[in-house]
């Protein structure tokens, strides 16, 4: 079978039954991307659905071993979530390039990873210098932040108020595509959840730098009460 039969699943970080998740129901996807990790022998994929009845953005992490999969973990975004606006979603996320990177030119998992750690450090700490590239654009939700340059850096993010320690980190990493994914606990922003609430940033690196970035994160409360 391809499901183990200690198959773990779970939908932002509440454990489910497969058969009453998100994946019991057909859902119309206008995109989706995907990352191989086969390293860790994972996967991830990004999910927009913004002309199914129920708009959805989904991040979803697969993991596998003996050739079966042992769990499969996703942030399920929708209406009321942090800027969450689906058919933004699809079009700029359909604007972006994600084609594989020449072999000669591609970082290491570890240059990858690092990006995207500073990245989720520097929320916390300004010293921390993240990666950005240049040009650099940031997916929040539906709303991109290049939306009027697509030339220049607008990726950066400002110190959140102390304490701010972004944890429960897990990571896919796509060397071919400079691509990666951390699922993680994101604190302050709901303010009915301010020890955090699931997130997922998935980035693109380019040669050190990071590209792209697409963030989802799931609120408690209408736009995280904010």
């Amino acid at each position: 079978p391809f499901l183990a039969p200690n198959l773990t699943y779970a939908e932002n970080d509440v454990p489910l039954s497969i058969r009453t998740g998100i994946l019991s129901s057909p859902i119309t996807i206008d995109l989706n991307r995907s990352l191989h990790d086969t390293t860790q022998c994972a996967t991830f994929t990004e999910l927009v659905a913004a002309t199914n009845k129920h708009p959805y953005v989904i991040h979803t992490r697969m993991l596998f071993a003996d050739e079966q999969v042992t769990a499969i973990q996703s942030v399920v975004t929708d209406a009321g979530d942090w800027a969450f606006n689906a058919t933004g979603a699809l079009y700029w996320n359909a604007k972006e390039i994600w084609t594989e990177i020449p072999e000669s030119k591609r970082d290491t998992r570890a240059v990858i990873q690092a990006a995207g750690d500073l990245y989720l450090d520097s929320w916390g700490n300004s010293s921390v210098k993240a990666p950005y590239g240049t040009p650099c654009q940031r997916l929040e939700g539906g709303s991109y932040t290049g939306a009027s340059n697509l030339l220049t850096n607008t990726c950066f993010m400002p110190q959140f108020p102390a304490p701010m320690n972004i944890s429960s980190r897990r990571y896919i990493v796509d060397e071919v595509l400079g691509g990666l994914d951390i699922f993680n606990n994101f604190p302050f922003i709901d303010t009915t959840r301010p020890d955090g609430t699931p997130s997922s940033n998935m980035l693109r690196v380019e040669g050190g730098t990071i590209r792209y970035i697409h963030e989802v994160t799931v609120c408690a409360t209408k736009n995280c009460g904010r």
